[in-house]
């Protein structure tokens, strides 16, 4: 079975946002180690913001790895030069789309004051995939994906309320479910171990998880971690949807695991 991870990070300089790892560096290197002692075959980094150049650390990565590694990369939103990145954005090594995330009180705006209104054509006319960290608005990425029907979106951690734990982490599953109906939106069932205070297998998240699955299906429904921030092993995070979600096919595994996401980011891992 591939596995591959929908969300991982790495980073040259900064210190992370916790509860991610509290170290001013991690190379794609240092992950590969890792992702080998777990029986990962590749994973799909998301650069994160606490470092300028993480871009260029992930572009780095991917040149040196590019059956191991590909990317969704960021760019200032707030900068006018950067729509004019879009166009030659996936000449870069490994660059197979975007990611952003919205922290309030100022970025979160842009989002209905018509600050973005230009990223969403321009992204779909490019056929950019697109992740949103987007827990805190999913409505509106219904509205989005109902005006660009080309335009490949990614909801980030199972539209989960990031930072909040148990139940108060796990009630956008409505308002997520609802999402379904438009088939540009795909979900990254990434980081559920740390919604949950219950120790593996996290049997209170298994539920949500179902949910999701009876909207979206093995599909649109991708496996991931956002390792730096789990409160368990790696191979804990595989085996959390291999062996303790039973009712998953062996089919849907296959999909679920890695092969859907890489038909949605356009990743040829067979090649």
């Amino acid at each position: 079975m591939l596995i591959v991870d929908s969300h991982v990070h790495i980073w040259g300089s900064g210190m992370p946002n916790p509860p991610h790892r509290q170290i001013s560096a991690l190379s794609g290197d240092d992950l590969l180690r890792e992702m080998d002692e777990a029986g990962i075959d590749a994973a799909v980094i998301q650069p994160p913001a606490w470092d300028a150049s993480s871009n260029e650390v992930a572009v780095e990565a991917a040149r040196r790895h590019p059956d191991r590694f590909a990317i969704l990369g960021w760019f200032p939103l707030d900068d006018p030069a950067s729509a004019a990145l879009i166009d030659g954005w996936t000449q870069r090594p490994g660059m197979l789309g975007l990611r952003f995330t919205f922290m309030p009180p100022a970025s979160d705006a842009w989002l209905t004051d018509g600050t973005l209104d230009w990223l969403w054509p321009a992204a779909e006319q490019a056929g950019l995939p697109l992740a949103l960290a987007a827990g805190n608005f999913l409505p509106l990425v219904g509205q989005i994906a109902e005006r660009h029907p080309d335009l490949r979106l990614l909801v980030d951690h199972l539209g989960m309320q990031l930072r909040q734990q148990d139940d108060r982490a796990l009630i956008n599953l409505a308002q997520l479910t609802a999402l379904a109906k438009h088939p540009n939106v795909a979900i990254k069932a990434s980081a559920a171990p740390g919604a949950s205070t219950e120790p593996y297998p996290f049997r209170n998240v298994h539920d949500y998880l179902h949910g999701i699955y009876d909207a979206f299906g093995p599909d649109r429904m991708f496996w991931g971690t956002d390792i730096t921030r789990m409160p368990c092993s790696w191979r804990q995070c595989v085996t959390l949807f291999t062996e303790e979600l039973t009712w998953l096919t062996q089919s849907d595994k296959e999909l679920i695991m890695g092969r859907a996401l890489c038909n949605w980011i356009g990743w040829d891992l067979d090649g």
